[in-house]
């Protein structure tokens, strides 16, 4: 990397030197256009610091992640309390819960432009501000499943999202050789989240309400959160007009990259949102359920580290490849099998881990093969592919459930559902395999 960024700068500059001297013969359009984005993204990681101030953006994204993912994760005890009341089913009831995570696709690209307008700071303080307001107002709501899907699932969906653009982009402009274990830390902090926030929701609703646990979690949002977004602040901001580039599809690398991205998200949200639902068919109590899901967020706290790390020392794509297969492994070969609590705290450990490790080596993927200046539009585009996944993913395993007979069912109703999943996360893997194979033929490289 160095060596090339050396030869680029070289070249533009004994290109300057020669336009200068030519000018009294040429006329100013005809001088060189600037730089391409790949030769910017080239120079600016040429000066990642590679840490300083940019362990201070880690621990705030992570600080960030804790809420917007780890809120995003717990929906599970949320849709068991509200079914439990007669609010709605399980499948109508994971369109609320998908919608939040699904703002953060269907706004990607446009987050991607409110980023470059207005800096990574002022983005994050917006999506912390909308995220916990938006679980403040859902606790007069839940009586009423339009009044959620308008408060969780949009005010906070949009806070969501902005929140995910933030984290997603600016620890990556900090780091280059340890890019990964950053990238990995920071989704660290909604696997942390996840697991104390499904804990706490448990013991909230049975102390409190499901109303003064929307509201409590909110306020603990606010006050946490809006002094962790202060403390963003880009390195190297990239200011353009445009926050599309159509060319990218012209890129066979970045097409692979995109629909593997769209297929794997349909998996991702079917475990944690149906676990305590799962561990109540098989005659666990309720609070053994959110402990399922707490644990699920805990090993995915482990995952995304674990896997971060893999992505600096085997590279991003074989880490992505791996948590793929992972993640399709044990929805197909242990869920399926989990009758009993041993098997399923198996099947946790190891899905939680490949869960969590998709997110935290995406960012890493994209910004290895299109450059730290490019990262933000290139994310924004990728992750505009993960809205079905989001939006749908869950409900259809919810539609399969109620084909089969529904939560009352017993587990065997769950299986239909588990190998959808499953085979979803397989087929991410392929496209994945075949983009590693695109990159660079030769397996045993670090790519």
């Amino acid at each position: 990397m160095s060596q090339t960024t050396e030869t680029i700068a070289i070249e533009l500059r004994d290109q300057g030197q020669n336009e200068r001297s030519n000018t009294s013969i040429l006329p100013l359009r005809s001088q060189s256009p600037p730089p391409s984005d790949a030769v910017e993204s080239l120079l600016a990681d040429a000066t990642v610091p590679d840490g300083g101030y940019g362990w201070v953006i880690v621990f705030a994204s992570a600080v960030i992640c804790f809420w917007f993912v780890g809120t995003s994760y717990s929906w599970g005890v949320i849709q068991k309390a509200l079914v439990d009341d007669g609010l709605s089913n399980a499948s109508t009831l994971s369109f609320v819960g998908g919608l939040t995570p699904m703002c953060i696709a269907v706004l990607a690209i446009f987050n991607a432009r409110i980023i470059r307008a207005v800096g990574a700071r002022w983005t994050a303080l917006l999506g912390v501000l909308l995220l916990g307001l938006g679980e403040v107002m859902a606790g007069f709501a839940v009586k009423n499943v339009a009044a959620l899907f308008g408060t969780i699932g949009v005010v906070s969906g949009v806070g969501t999202s902005l929140c995910f653009i933030v984290v997603s982009t600016t620890p990556t402009q900090y780091f280059a050789r340890r890019r990964g274990l950053a990238n990995g830390i920071v989704y660290a902090g909604g696997g942390i989240g996840g697991a104390a926030t499904s804990l706490a929701m448990e013991k909230l609703i049975q102390a409190t309400s499901l109303a003064w646990t929307f509201r409590i979690i909110g306020l603990l949002t606010l006050a946490t959160g809006l002094p962790a977004a202060w403390l963003i602040k880009e390195r190297a901001p990239v200011r353009r007009k445009t926050f599309i580039e159509w060319k990218l599809f012209r890129d066979l690398k970045f097409c692979l990259l995109f629909a593997a991205g769209a297929i794997a998200t349909f998996p991702l949200f079917v475990p944690p949102f149906f676990l305590p639902l799962y561990a109540h068919s098989i005659g666990l109590e309720a609070s053994a359920g959110a402990a399922l899901v707490a644990g699920f967020n805990l090993s995915s706290a482990f995952g995304r580290i674990g896997l971060g790390l893999l992505c600096d020392l085997i590279g991003p794509l074989h880490a992505l490849f791996l948590s793929l297969l992972l993640s399709g492994f044990s929805m197909l070969a242990i869920w399926p099998l989990s009758s009993e609590l041993g098997p399923l705290i198996l099947f946790v450990v190891i899905n939680g881990a490949a869960n969590g490790g998709f997110f935290a080596t995406m960012p890493t993927v994209v910004g290895s093969l299109f450059g730290s200046t490019r990262v933000a539009v290139a994310m924004g585009m990728v992750v505009t592919g993960w809205a079905g996944g989001y939006l749908l993913g869950g409900p259809i395993a919810g539609y399969m459930l109620s084909a089969f007979g529904g939560a009352e069912a017993g587990f065997k109703a769950y299986r239909p559902a588990m190998y959808y999943a499953g085979s979803m996360s397989l087929i991410a893997a392929a496209l994945v395999g075949v983009l590693r194979w695109k990159t660079d033929g030769k397996w045993k490289k670090k790519v």
